[in-house]
């Protein structure tokens, strides 16, 4: 199997407007594979706000590209999917190289709200934390939100990860962080698909990155619900997990 090096090289950028160029150094890296039927809104959300949006096709075999041709948006592809993981590196490298101060993580699939970006980037701007990760669990009406059976399934994620991670968190599996500049050049993720979310929190407790969680509202759309984590994706992300332990 060829390396990730070798088949993640990224097409052209679609057309930047300079009304929508970033003017504080925030990168919003999205993943995304076959996402052409939400990933347009999500977007379309984010460019209410002056941030620098990075779109990394991971490979999709639908209409992304095309939905995106009208947006500013930063567009990446990799020529075959590799990956959650290896999407979300791809893009953190990319806003790195173009200078980015905040790199924040978000979801394709339209569950997050662009609103709570700066709630997340506020704890790295005063200096309080370098890493900042989004949960569920931390307010009442977010836990509400979550059905009980997805509930059930996160709170033994917490135990995974803190296990193979050493960090006991609230949330451990939503895809909405922020990094700084400094803490995202000292994470790099080899765990190219879903268990990223773990190995990312063993990075953070290696590097010994200042880290805090804050309350973020995950929207479940009957879209959302379809495309989620299956119970069988999180036999896969242990395996993944422990095979990672035995070979590295």
């Amino acid at each position: 199997m060829p390396s990730r090096t070798h088949i993640l090289l990224t097409e052209s950028l679609i057309a930047i407007e300079p009304s929508k160029m970033d003017h504080y150094g925030i990168f919003v890296v999205i993943p995304s594979y076959n996402e052409a039927e939400v990933v347009g809104h999500t977007v379309a959300e984010l460019e209410r706000y002056p941030f620098t949006i990075v779109v990394v096709d991971d490979g999709s075999r639908d209409a992304t590209r095309e939905c995106l041709s009208n947006t500013s948006v930063r567009y990446l592809r990799h020529c075959t999917n590799l990956g959650a993981g290896a999407a979300t590196q791809t893009g953190t490298e990319y806003a790195l190289a173009q200078g980015a101060q905040y790199i924040v993580h978000f979801d394709a699939d339209g569950q997050h709200d662009a609103a709570q970006i700066y709630r997340l980037i506020e704890p790295i701007r005063s200096g309080e934390a370098e890493v900042v990760l989004g949960s569920r669990f931390l307010s009442d009406n977010d836990r509400k939100l979550v059905p009980f059976g997805k509930r059930l399934l996160l709170k033994g994620g917490v135990i995974v990860s803190w296990i193979f991670s050493g960090l006991w968190l609230t949330d451990t599996h939503v895809g909405f962080r922020a990094l700084s500049r400094a803490a995202a050049q000292k994470i790099k993720l080899t765990q190219d698909g879903y268990a990223h979310c773990t190995e990312i929190l063993e990075l953070i407790r290696k590097a010994k990155l200042r880290c805090r969680e804050v309350p973020v509202t995950v929207r479940y759309s009957e879209y959302s619900r379809k495309k989620g984590q299956k119970p069988l994706n999180s036999v896969n992300i242990v395996a993944d997990l422990i095979l990672r332990k035995l070979y590295r």
